[in-house]
Parts: structure tokens; C-alpha cells; sequence
């Protein structure tokens, strides 16, 4: 039987109804087209699927969509509003964050909220900040600059 929940996805309010066992990644990907999101190991290892919740960046894999009601959803594709991209985004991109691009969404989610709450961390807190994101592709240096930068950029402002 389907419930039905609201949820603020992205700055938009959304009415839907959905089966109890249905995971957040599913509604993000599946009923609401936003494919930013990645849907990979759905055990809680990868982090492709990061978004933040209320705030929090969690696993949209492990996060059953009714656990989303009444909360806010940002995707990838809500960081950024109008033409400009996000700092973090925008880091990302000038230092070379990202190789074949699969885990670069949960790896800048999982950034925006590391330096929501640190906007000046250290390497090692950076490290720290990015467990359960996993990149096949690099060895994490380009990406532990480009968080370096974007808080840098966050400062200069």
C-alpha cells in the first residue's frame, strides 16, 4: 500500500506517493528524473548516491523514501542557482576533481556539507570528511584540492 509524503526536493515541493519499501534514491532517480544522483552499491559503501538531507549528507541508498517526509531533498542538481555553479562545483571542475565523473555528485555533496560545518578543514579533516565516498578512478589528491579551493573561494568572499 502506497503513502503518500510531502518532501522538498531542490527548492520545489513534491506530493507523491510511494510504496513503504521504495529507497530515496529510487524516487530521486525513478519518479523525479533527477539522474545526478548515482545508484550503485546500495549498501552504504560508495557514496555515489550522497545527497543532503535537512541539511546532512546521507546515502540515498540506505534512506527509505517516506524517511524523507516533511524534510528537504538537495540533489546535485539544486546546489547551483541560476547560470553560475555552486563553489563547490566550480572547484571541482578548475582543479580536476573528477576522472571518469560516476562518483563526482556524492563526492561534492559530501564536500558542500563537510564545509558547511568546517569551512576551513585540513587535509586530514577533509579525508575525514569524504569516508564513504569512494573514487575507482583517483587517488583522491585532486579532489581533497578541490575542496581545499572551494573553501578557499568561501573564504575570499
Amino acid at each position: 500500500m502506497k503513502q503518500k509524503i510531502t518532501v522538498e526536493v531542490n527548492g520545489r515541493m513534491r506530493e507523491l506517493e510511494v510504496e513503504p519499501r521504495r529507497l530515496l534514491v529510487e524516487l530521486i532517480r525513478d519518479d523525479l528524473g533527477l539522474t545526478g544522483t548515482k545508484h550503485a552499491c546500495e549498501s552504504n559503501i560508495c557514496g555515489s548516491c550522497t545527497v543532503l538531507l535537512d541539511g546532512q549528507n546521507v546515502h540515498s541508498c540506505c534512506v527509505l523514501a517516506v524517511q524523507a517526509d516533511g524534510k528537504k531533498v538537495t540533489t546535485i542538481e539544486g546546489l547551483s542557482r541560476g547560470a553560475g555553479l555552486h563553489p563547490v562545483q566550480q572547484a571541482f571542475l578548475d582543479h580536476l576533481g573528477y576522472q571518469c565523473g560516476f562518483c563526482t555528485p556524492g563526492m561534492i555533496m559530501s564536500s558542500v556539507a563537510l564545509l558547511s560545518e568546517n569551512p576551513a578543514p585540513t587535509d586530514e579533516e577533509i579525508r575525514f570528511g569524504l569516508t564513504g565516498n569512494i573514487c575507482r578512478c583517483t587517488g583522491y589528491v585532486q579532489i581533497i584540492e578541490s575542496v581545499k579551493a572551494a573553501a578557499k573561494a568561501d573564504s575570499e568572499q
